[in-house]
């Protein structure tokens, strides 16, 4: 996988703007993928990055880039532990709601609602969503917005100029490991 893509992807997680991106991707084997995320991670961990496998589908890798001191902490939020708990989730640690995660994924078609949580989108969106059959949003961006509309299209926005800087970065030979910020 090239650093590109994953810049691509997960900019605004990189920046240290997002608590997480994911995005699929193809590898030619197994052990390509073993290799790759094994290298990211030898790279970005001392940033406050993991990088992880979430489900393979269709022959893709669904690829989970995250801060797990951010996440740790969006996941303490009242109403997240509460949209997390109604589905089994035990929330007594970080790695345990990613295991949690990756078995919905599995058993699911579609992406599991509460998923937005995991890549910090803000959780009365998130319950908006659930509620409404994501039907009735205010807006929509990077998510749908049941909340608050100007501060979700700001974010929106300083995610887009994130990309657009470190896909600059990147095509010009920035390594991802020098646009990670330590958080």
């Amino acid at each position: 996988m090239s650093e590109e893509v994953l810049v691509k992807h997960c900019s605004p997680t990189l920046a240290g703007l997002k608590t997480a991106n994911m995005f699929t991707y193809k590898f030619e084997s197994l052990e390509e993928e073993r290799a790759n995320i094994r290298s990211l991670n030898a790279r970005l961990t001392r940033k406050g990055l993991r990088v992880i496998p979430l489900r393979k589908h269709n022959g893709a890798t669904l690829i989970y880039v995250y801060r797990p001191e951010k996440l740790k902490k969006d996941l303490k939020d009242q109403t997240a532990h509460r949209l997390l708990r109604e589905r089994g989730y035990s929330c007594e640690s970080v790695d345990r709601c990613i295991v949690r995660l990756m078995k919905r994924l599995r058993e699911c078609e579609s992406f599991p609602h509460e998923i937005g949580l995991f890549l910090g989108y803000p959780p009365e969106d998130v319950c908006g969503f659930i509620e409404n059959k994501a039907d009735g949003c205010k807006c929509v961006g990077c998510w749908k917005v049941y909340g608050d509309v100007e501060k979700a299209q700001a974010l929106f926005e300083k995610y887009k100029r994130c990309t657009r800087i470190c896909c600059s970065l990147a095509a010009k030979g920035c390594p991802v490991d020098k646009l990670a910020v330590s958080c």
